[in-house]
């Protein structure tokens, strides 16, 4: 599998180059950034109303590709990669995305208490969540948000892997300005943490 996180910085100072013309005046740089951010609290729908007692299981360090896990946009056309003009996320991607999650388990999980590094309760599962790409993909028109990610829930002391998951969520921007490509990033991380809330409730037990 081809991960995000392998992109040099060489091949991204040459893709800035190359998609110059494509993306118009979203990339290039020199400007003070606008601060962006994705899967804010009213994403999350509330708290979900359990009426049994939920499973502990442990968040492990969730795994996020070194190119998008910054506060900076990837974009992605082909094999060249580069980062949009004048746009930051407020904070690292890889921060947002695991408050999101967190979130996400908060409002919708029915059966599973998600236990993060270091808080207090008793647990012998752990998810898993590697995240194979988070970018903005220029294929042709407009462009799509992907949100890929890998999920493994692993039982211990044994270490047994109980279930695994593999979770792809494309969507569309509406236009190719800033708004529509974030509003993009919500709805793909949304449909992504939905599955993944889903099926963790269904195999955490």
């Amino acid at each position: 599998m081809i991960r995000s996180r392998i992109l040099t910085a060489s091949l991204l100072a040459a893709a800035a180059v190359g998609l110059s013309g494509c993306l118009g005046g979203l990339l290039g740089g020199g400007d003070p950034a606008q601060l962006y951010r994705f899967g804010g609290p009213s994403a999350s729908g509330g708290v979900a109303e359990v009426t049994g007692a939920r499973t502990a299981v442990t968040l492990a360090p969730i795994d996020f590709p070194q190119a998008a896990g910054g506060d900076r946009i990837l974009t992605v056309t082909g094999a060249e990669a580069a980062f949009v003009k004048e746009a930051r996320w407020v904070s690292p991607a890889e921060q947002l995305f695991a408050e999101s999650l967190e979130r996400a388990f908060e409002a919708r999980s029915q059966r599973v208490r998600l236990l993060s590094r270091g808080e207090s309760g008793s647990s012998t599962v752990t998810l898993d969540v590697d995240v194979n790409a988070f970018e903005t993909r220029y294929e042709g028109g407009v462009p799509t948000v992907l949100v890929d990610l890998d999920a493994r829930l692993v039982r211990f002391p044994e270490r047994a892997v109980v279930a695994e998951r593999r979770i792809s969520m494309a969507r569309p921007a509406s236009e190719n300005r800033m708004t529509a490509i974030v509003a993009a990033y919500d709805e793909a991380l949304a449909a992504a943490l939905e599955q993944l809330v889903t099926w963790t409730d269904a195999n955490a037990g």
